[in-house]
């Protein structure tokens, strides 16, 4: 049976302090709480080893918002696997749309990123998703089996079961817009049935699928309700502690 994973993705925002403070009140927020879904924070990456102290007496696990395929270098600016891994991070997102479009990310690097979480015992959570043009081009269909297959290229059946997938329509990513439930599971189970083919119907049937895309509190729990949406990669409304709380509590 697959599991709701509520992930906040806080990008290029909190500094050391404001980070410290977000948390604090993220846990208050939390304690006490019947959670039927796992949390999981993505702090900028000069954050994350002071956010894994303060986490490690709660339910909240760690996640950093990308890193290198190589296992070290002269690669200024970047960071492994590795070093993710002595700071306690237990997932990475790999392959945002950000990372795609300002970053100039391709298909094959982010597979690599892939194999590299895998060789370091780190869980992937691999986006997905399709420009607004792509969209009313009739291509998001071919735009993320793209993705998709290109992502989880060479990974063995049991990898792919172990991994997390997150649909989020570029679209919608900060613009206010929402896909409607209907649209987001309609990708949703497309994305399902690709995994089917990709490796097979049980591992495709336990694999968690989030979506991602102006996911607030006012629309968190029409969007989970979908039978193929298994949990929300969370931006904006991740930086207020009482905002994820309500997202995280509407499962």
């Amino acid at each position: 049976m697959r599991k709701y994973i509520i992930a906040g993705n806080w990008k290029m925002n909190k500094n050391l302090s404001e980070a410290i403070q977000l948390v604090s009140d993220l846990k208050n927020e939390l304690a006490g709480k019947t959670l039927n879904a796992d949390v999981i924070i993505a702090p900028p990456f000069v954050n994350l080893e002071t956010v894994n102290s303060l986490i490690k007496d709660s339910v909240i696990k760690l996640a950093a918002q990308n890193m290198h395929f190589a296992d070290s270098g002269a690669f200024t600016g970047e960071i492994s696997a590795q070093m993710l891994k002595s700071v306690g991070c237990e997932y990475v997102i790999l392959g945002h749309s950000e990372r795609r479009t300002i970053f100039g990310e391709t298909d094959e690097m982010i597979n690599k990123k892939v194999h590299q979480a895998f060789a370091n015992n780190i869980t992937p959570i691999l986006c997905c998703g399709e420009s607004l043009e792509e969209r009313e081009n009739g291509k998001a269909f071919e735009i993320i089996e793209g993705q998709i297959k290109a992502g989880l290229k060479d990974l063995e059946t049991t990898q792919i079961g172990n991994m997390i997938i997150a649909y989020e329509p570029i679209w919608a990513i900060g613009t206010g817009k929402t896909a409607s439930p209907e649209q987001a599971q309609e990708i949703h189970a497309f994305i399902r049935k690709l995994l089917t083919e990709l490796s097979n119907e049980e591992t495709a049937n336990n694999i968690t699928i989030q979506y991602g895309g102006s996911v607030k509190p006012n629309n968190a729990k029409e969007l989970l309700s979908q039978p193929d949406i298994d949990g929300a990669l969370v931006g904006g409304a991740c930086l207020k502690a009482d905002s994820f709380r309500d997202i995280v509590l509407s499962v």
